[in-house]
This record gives C-alpha cells, structure tokens and sequence, in this order.
C-alpha cells in the first residue's frame, strides 16, 4: 500500500474525528519517521508525548518481547511481576504509598477524582464532594473528565456533564472563591499542554499546597503529559517543590503501549478497597514490562540531558524572527508566533519536520533521547518556516 491508499481507507472506514496530517508513517528509528515512499521526517511530537525514547528502541523492544514470550494479558484476578515492579518503582521514585494502573490519562484521572471523593466521604460524609480545576486545563476525553476540563469548547454536545466541578483562575484568590465547605480536592496541571504549554507560577503552587493542607482539601497533579521525565524532572511537581496527595501519569510511562497510573500518597494510601475500582486492561504486563524498563533509564542524568536540551531549543526559538514567545519547560515546549501555528506545522511537514499545536501555539515534544544533529535539523526547518 503507499500513502494515498491508507489515507483512502482511513477516511472511508474511521470515523472522523481526528484532523490527521496526511502523511501515512510507516517505519522509522529514534526521532527520524519514514512515511511509505520513504520521505524522512524529524518527530518533534513522539506521538504527543508518548515514545519517550523515539521509535524502535531496541532495549525497550527486548523488555516488551521478553513479557510476551511469558504471558500477554492475564486479568487483574491474578498477581502479576511486571505489575509489582512497576508499582513499586513508582513508589520508590516519588514517595506514593499505592498505585492505581488503568490505561489512559482519562482512566488516571477519573481514578483520582473517584479517590478523592471516596476520601472526603469517608471522612465528612455525602456533601463534600465538588472538586476544583483551573480555567484552559484539559483532564480527558470521558465525560467525568470532561466535566473536570476547564475549557467552555469541551462543554457541548454531551451534556448532562457530571456535576461536581468548578473552575477558578490560575491564582490562589482564584481557587479561595471556588472553594466552599463541599471542595474535597483542587487538580491542576502544573504546565498546560493543551492549552498552549501554559506554566502556572511556582509561588501560586506553593501558596495552593499551603491552601489545600489547611483546609484538608486533596492537592491532585495530573502529570498525563508533563509526567516521565519530559520536564527534565521525572514529575514536574518536583521543580516546584510541592507534596501533591496524588499524582496522575499516563502518555510516556510504557513508551508507545497504553498504561495509565494513579499514584496515592499519605492519606490517601487507604482509600480503595475490593471493588471499589478496577479495569481489565489496566496494569497489563506487557504494558508494565515496557513502563518498567522506560523508567529504569530516566536517570539524573538523562532528566540533566532533557534540561539542557530544552534550554538550547528555548535559546535559538526565540533568535527567530516572527517568534513572540517560548514557554514550557524541559522538552515540553510551546511557541508563540505572529503567524497561524496550523501554517506553520503544514509547512514544516512539507519540509520533514512533525510538530504539533495547541491552541494557537507550535507544540514540541521531541523524544527525550533527540540528538543534538536532529535539533538542529528542526530549529533550521522552524527558522525558515516562521522567519519567512
């Protein structure tokens, strides 16, 4: 088959609710993509930050391959080693007391907001449950996480949404005017990716740390896409010197195969109980094998890597002209221009560079083992496109 053959097929059987690029992938190694007549490209995106060691990753490919020569699936019925290890790695890593596994950022979150509101229950009863997010943060795509989003677009179409949820500004008067005697628990995203790669201040999370212990109101950090490493810190909450109760990851944890997790620190270690939630696929060995093997190589050295990394992209971006702003952090990165981001991503394309957008923003999440030929490789594509 080549390009114009899938994308045929594509269009006549699936239903359309991504705008896809057109460009069929076929194969590639690393950061460099290779479409079906065989143009190359530099991933800039890594599947909107999940191959967090590119494509092809043979140490990855032998931990993956070693799990499914044993057993593919078995349910959550039975113990599982890959399971086990990864939890206990999470644990070890961060400081969380119990893991939850789903398969998704969604299903994480949806796991956070049902522990935080089984959390309250148990401890001020039914009329304490309405949870607090930020305005232009994005949670997921279920209706619960939907409902959570703070975004006004998410919130058409499929209502009745789950009620429960109010949207304060990024500051700590923000959140004090959402906040009542029914707030169980306030989720942020200490970086936005959705809406821009948005960096909420440090003194703001601090001050709503302090807030939330006061008041008893769970601290949740959905680090879905911040999370792995890709902030130079192996959870970005780490860079802004806060204790969150629980901590949200999903995209980057397994490297390419669907695996979401809920971390429960302290006291919330004891929230769930049997058959209080549960997924079949979720903590699937396969899946845990990779994740175990993805964060064994996220080292001091590699998240030291990431940050210099990010800091090269940052300093040549904002050299170019037509470039108003850089922000994010590590390499999670958005880039304000004076021209349409959606423009932008066509023509690098046509150039052999993938990159993403985000509400009106150029989006880079390059692999965190990009090397230093293919960044450069990028920022010439991205100079001639924006300068132009």
């Amino acid at each position: 088959m080549n390009s114009q053959d899938i994308i045929k097929e594509d269009k006549e059987y699936i239903a359309p609710t991504y705008a896809r690029f057109p460009v069929a992938l076929k194969d590639g190694k690393g950061s460099k993509l290779y479409d079906y007549e065989g143009k190359e490209y530099i991933d800039c995106g890594s599947g909107i930050a999940v191959n967090i060691f590119g494509v092809n990753d043979e140490e990855w490919k032998a931990a993956v391959t070693a799990q499914l020569d044993n057993i593919q699936h078995t349910s959550n019925l039975y113990y599982s080693a890959p399971q086990a290890e990864l939890a206990k790695l999470l644990c070890e890593r961060t400081g969380a007391s119990k893991v939850f596994f789903g398969n998704s950022g969604a299903e994480a979150n949806e796991c956070a907001i049902k522990a935080a509101r089984k959390y309250s229950d148990n401890k001020y009863g039914a009329d304490r449950k309405e949870i607090i997010t930020i305005k232009n943060s994005f949670h997921g795509r279920t209706i619960a996480t939907l409902s959570a989003t703070g975004q006004d677009e998410f919130h058409k179409y499929y209502n009745p949404f789950v009620a429960g949820f109010r949207y304060a500004e990024p500051t700590l008067d923000g959140v004090k005017t959402c906040a009542n005697n029914k707030t169980c628990a306030v989720m942020v995203e200490t970086i936005q990716g959705e809406s821009g790669v948005n960096v909420l201040g440090g003194e703001f999370l601090k001050q709503l740390e302090n807030f939330c212990r006061e008041k008893d109101i769970l601290l949740i950090v959905d680090e879905v896409q911040t999370g792995n490493g890709r902030t130079g810190y192996l959870y970005s909450y780490e860079a802004f010197g806060i204790k969150p109760d629980i901590v949200t990851t999903a995209k980057g944890l397994a490297g390419g195969l669907p695996l979401g997790a809920c971390m429960l620190f302290g006291k919330c270690a004891g929230v769930f109980g049997y058959g209080d939630h549960g997924s079949t696929f979720g903590g699937n060995p396969v899946a845990c094998a990779g994740a175990c093997n993805i964060l064994s190589r996220i080292t001091g050295d590699l998240l030291l890597e990431v940050q210099g990394k990010g800091a090269y992209f940052k300093t040549n971006l904002e050299r170019i002209k037509n470039v108003e702003e850089v922000t994010g952090m590590g390499l999670m990165i958005g880039i304000k221009t004076s021209k349409p981001a959606a423009d932008i991503a066509a023509k690098c394309m046509q150039k052999g560079l993938l990159v993403l957008t985000a509400h009106g923003k150029v989006r880079l999440l390059p692999a965190l083992n990009i090397k230093k030929e293919e960044i450069d490789t990028a920022l010439k594509i991205l100079n001639e496109v924006i300068s132009e």
